[in-house]
């Protein structure tokens, strides 16, 4: 059974960092694009970025995570990574890893794909 469990989260100030963990299990982590995603208090969930599986490209979908975000993934230990660095009130969020077969990282194919049960980060002083 495909299973995504995120961990790392927490509270942090602003100007802080924080990396956050998605752990898989049941499936084979090198064919799959992930992606994290962010649902503010009172706010639609959004994108922030995705790993694709074909090179381990990075594709962001918003520019908030633009040179603040970076993802990474480690396939041998099927774990993927999102180090979040120069965090911000706004970036108060629970932030959920999805998983999707092939290496796409179109936002929408993760509406059918595998998510984790999301792990809470707020920012503040």
């Amino acid at each position: 059974q495909l299973q995504l469990v995120e961990s790392g989260g927490g509270l942090v100030q602003p100007g802080g960092s924080l990396r956050l963990s998605c752990a898989a299990s049941g499936f084979t982590l090198d064919y799959y694009a992930i992606a994290w995603f962010r649902q503010a208090p009172g706010k639609e969930r959004e994108g922030v970025l995705c790993s694709s599986s074909s090179d381990g490209s990075t594709t962001y979908y918003a520019d908030s995570g633009k040179g603040r975000f970076t993802i990474s993934r480690d396939n041998a230990k099927s774990t993927v990574y999102l180090q979040m660095n120069n965090l911000k009130p706004e970036d108060t969020a629970v932030y959920y890893c999805a998983a999707g077969l092939g290496s796409s990282c179109y936002i929408g194919r993760f509406d059918f794909g595998s998510w984790g049960q999301g792990t809470q980060v707020t920012v503040s002083s």
